[in-house]
């Protein structure tokens, strides 16, 4: 009795009466030029981009009713949010749900009564985010905030392409794999072009609490303000004690939350620096890095104060193993360790294939979440799911360390769904210095380690980060958050799927979408019984 109380604790927590907030978003393409050198269909929402930011107040849930009038299926996911029992509005397309067909809707429900800080929403369902599908989503305190401030500063930071991505990379695929050109974006601040940007007006003498966000695809950013000094408050949602630094090193889906507080004279202006790095490409003059400045403004037309140059190299980075998270979680114990590698094939034509196992993730035939609900006690195997689903299934309550290795010249920005985890330790790998590149220091956790759901694992290295599969019937997607999940860096984490069966129920809305795509709603990866996976297009294995 006592048992099933606490399970049913944990799937539904407690019922508190919360606002809901209803947000429509019509998503239709917008023929816009935001690098100020191309012009080329973007994803609008109700016919803006950049779209705007959602804003809720921690306990409220979020009600967004996206209907699809663009050509193509589309799923949005809520980047950071805990689907405690609800991975059915996780928005990973052929994974948690079917997609969204043109000229259809969905509803997604998003509670927030476990979480405040700074998040993203973008498209899941092939790599629409590219394409201007992502916002951030911002989380308010109800009450006081864990550390005092004024006023709120919004910072957004993404890479933007010379036209769609799907034509982009249709383009690359038709080429041979030794004829692939140099990929370079552009880096837009807060929606334009950085070079651009309209400047970040401050007061003097004031407590600014400054949200800075990594929307974009694949480009990571270095930020800093000249002549101030920031002090890092959150991290992906995660409260930290006050952390002082000259800059951040900011992912693809990583969010930061930093105190700036303002100089007490206003007769100086600032520059701040956005430096866009593309370490999977060589260093080019004008292209890689790609520089961006923008103004601190305290008054119009005041002058900019001149600051002495400094090398990155003599300034303080955010790092993960210097922040001590203000939950005070202690190190989880360990009951069983899965181990990932990032790996790639090179095929006669087009991109490399790329994944964490032994086959890289592709889409089956049915969604993972509505096999695992419809396969009775074969749901616990995951060789139902096919190879290409790379489905690892977990038990209830077991304590898991992931220890990911990366042996490639280029770094990966690696992201759970639904969940934070633990950071535990960095390390290097030995082929570095085979490949002329520095060996990175190892840098272990202390007793409370630092959680996240973002985190680089970069160039020639390993990381080790621990999580508890205490969200029974989760289906929880771990992934590098770029182009690389469409190309099959992506693995499925699946816990206690009789407890989902029992106790999710997938919105018809959602089965009324996969019928409209002729998708089967029941059954195996392949849509049949049993083991029978006849129709299932073959796996493409790593050598």
């Amino acid at each position: 009795m006592f048992r099933y109380i606490f399970i049913m604790l944990a799937l539904f927590g407690l019922h508190v009466r919360a606002a809901t907030v209803k947000i429509n978003w019509n998503l239709e393409y917008l023929n816009i030029s935001r690098d100020g050198f191309s012009t080329w269909p973007a994803v609008s929402v109700n016919g803006q981009i950049p779209i705007p930011p959602v804003y809720v107040t921690q306990g409220d849930v979020l009600s967004l009713n996206v209907h699809n009038s663009l050509d193509k299926p589309v799923s949005i996911h809520a980047h950071g949010l805990f689907m405690r029992n609800t991975s059915y509005f996780d928005g990973v397309g052929m994974v948690t749900e079917c997609g969204i067909p043109p000229g259809s809707s969905y509803t997604y429900f998003i509670e927030t009564r476990e979480q405040s800080g700074t998040y993203i929403i973008h498209g899941h369902y092939a790599v629409e985010i590219a394409d201007g599908l992502r916002a951030p989503f911002i989380i308010l305190d109800k009450g006081k905030p864990a550390v005092d401030y004024d006023k709120e500063l919004l910072l957004t930071l993404e890479d933007w392409g010379r036209q769609p991505e799907a034509e982009h990379l249709s383009h690359l695929q038709s080429l041979p794999s030794d004829k692939i050109p140099l990929d370079f974006k552009t880096g837009l601040v807060n929606g334009t072009n950085g070079n651009y940007s309209a400047p970040i007006t401050v007061a003097r003498s004031t407590r600014y609490r400054l949200r800075i966000l990594n929307i974009g695809l694949d480009h990571p950013f270095k930020f800093r303000i000249s002549g101030h000094k920031m002090h890092v408050i959150e991290a992906d949602g995660v409260n930290v004690e006050p952390l002082e630094v000259d800059g951040l090193d900011i992912a693809p889906g990583q969010r930061y939350s930093v105190l700036l507080e303002t100089l007490d004279s206003d007769n100086f202006n600032y520059i701040y620096n956005a430096t866009m790095v593309a370490d999977f490409t060589p260093v080019v003059k004008g292209l890689n890095p790609r520089y961006y400045i923008g103004a601190i403004e305290y008054r119009k037309n005041a002058p900019f104060k001149s600051t002495p140059l400094i090398s990155d190299n003599d300034l303080v980075w955010a790092d993960e193993f210097d922040m001590v998270p203000l939950n005070r979680q202690e190190l989880l114990p360990v009951d069983r360790v899965i181990e990932l590698e990032k790996r790639s094939k090179l095929m006669e034509y087009g991109l490399p294939l790329m994944g964490l196992g032994d086959a890289p993730h592709k889409p089956v035939l049915v969604p993972t979440l509505l096999s695992a609900l419809s396969m009775g006690n074969l749901a616990s195997e995951s060789a139902i799911y096919g190879p290409q689903s790379t489905v690892y299934v977990l038990d209830y309550q077991e304590s898991i360390e992931l220890v990911i290795r990366n042996p490639a010249l280029r770094s990966h920005h690696m992201h759970i769904h639904s969940r934070v985890f633990q950071i535990v330790e960095r390390g290097p790998l030995g082929n570095a210095t085979a490949a002329g590149k520095p060996v990175i220091a190892v840098h272990r956790a202390g007793k409370y380690p630092m959680q996240r759901d973002t985190m680089m694992l970069p160039e020639f290295s390993y990381i080790k980060i621990r999580f508890k599969a205490d969200r029974p019937g989760a289906v929880t997607p771990f992934q590098c958050h770029t182009g690389h999940a469409a190309r099959g860096m992506l693995v499925v984490f699946l816990e206690a799927p009789r407890l989902l069966q029992k106790y999710q129920r997938v919105p018809q809305q959602l089965l009324d979408n996969c019928r409209k795509m002729n998708v089967k709603v029941s059954g195996n990866g392949a849509g049949n019984s049993g083991y029978n996976l006849t129709g299932l297009p073959p796996a493409t294995y790593f050598k």
